[in-house]
């Protein structure tokens, strides 16, 4: 990427087309690295998709526990779409280049959306520790204007959480670095291309990841310890199987969407020197497409109910066909 020797004076990064590298140090791999990321792009967005269809249109999955999952495969096709398409223009047309303020569009959502669904993930555990803690107060408690008014709560936080990154980056000076060795935008590696002090950057990113995300894991962490004294206390070895199993689904997806992002996150921030970037970079992109590519394959494969309403709704196409 050529830059202009005028860059290197302090500009408006409105003016300047950033690059984002793809994958640094595997560039001679970007086609066959797109092949997985592609497929698994594919599974993700129809699975979620048929998910959601299918929450929506089957009465029998009006439950709370079913319209979690609904946002949750809304927010999995919505991260997804938000960082693949430009990730795969980036492998097979090498269109690297990206504006100042579609960066930071696309650095908003990733963060939306990943704050969205960590506070989805933590009402899903409430969700379980009613279902499993209070089972005749479960319908009463978590009503369907209640499970509204989560959902809409999820993404205000949200919302106000991710704003000021928007903020944070504009406010910087920027002088002339206009190459994110990344495949998509995020926060921070926004704000390194600045040559000005990011100290208030890297504090508010931390801030953030503990104080939202990080609490979101503490209480999803309560909920279980309750959860689990509950269930040892049902006398019967079958019951305690039974109320145990409903809830391995969701520890399945926890560990798969704060797993990655928390390597990612603390690897941008402390591992410079000992993860290799490549390592980092490419975690980044897996962790965008394979959470949500699993997540309904999960639920699907440990969920009754929905076995069953995929195997009426193919053998009622099947006999219409």
């Amino acid at each position: 990427a050529q830059m202009d020797s005028s860059l290197y004076n302090h500009t408006s990064p409105q003016d300047v087309w950033y690059v984002l590298t793809g994958i640094p140090g595997l560039e001679d791999l970007h086609t066959w690295i797109s092949i997985p990321i592609c497929s698994m792009y594919i599974v993700a967005v129809v699975g979620n998709l048929f998910l959601l269809f299918l929450i929506i249109t089957e009465r029998s999955l009006h439950e709370p526990m079913y319209l979690f999952l609904s946002m949750l495969a809304l927010a999995d096709t919505l991260l997804s779409t938000a960082t693949a398409p430009k990730m795969l223009a980036i492998f097979w047309f090498h269109s690297t280049d990206i504006s100042f303020g579609s960066c930071v569009a696309q650095m908003f959502f990733i963060h939306f959306i990943f704050v969205t669904e960590s506070a989805i993930l933590l009402a899903m555990a409430f969700d379980r520790y009613v279902a499993i803690c209070y089972p005749l107060r479960y319908t009463t408690v978590l009503t369907s204007s209640v499970i509204g008014k989560i959902g809409i709560a999820a993404m205000v936080r949200s919302f106000f959480i991710c704003c000021p990154f928007i903020f944070l980056v504009y406010r910087l000076l920027y002088c002339g670095k206009n190459i994110i060795p990344h495949s998509y935008c995020e926060h921070m590696g926004i704000a390194r291309l600045a040559c000005d002090n990011i100290n208030v950057n890297i504090i508010y990113g931390l801030t953030v990841a503990l104080l939202s995300t990080g609490m979101d894991i503490v209480f999803i962490i309560m909920s279980y310890i309750m959860i689990l004294c509950t269930v040892f206390q049902i006398p019967s070895w079958d019951a305690r199987f039974k109320a145990l199993n409903t809830c391995g689904s969701h520890i399945c997806v926890i560990l798969m969407f704060y797993t990655p992002a928390f390597f990612s996150f603390f690897a941008h921030r402390f591992g410079g020197k000992t993860i290799p970037r490549h390592i980092h970079i490419l975690v980044a992109n897996l962790y965008v497409v394979v959470p949500p590519m699993l997540n309904p394959i999960i639920y699907g494969v440990k969920t009754k109910q929905i076995q069953e309403r995929v195997v009426l709704l193919f053998s009622s196409v099947s006999t219409c066909c």
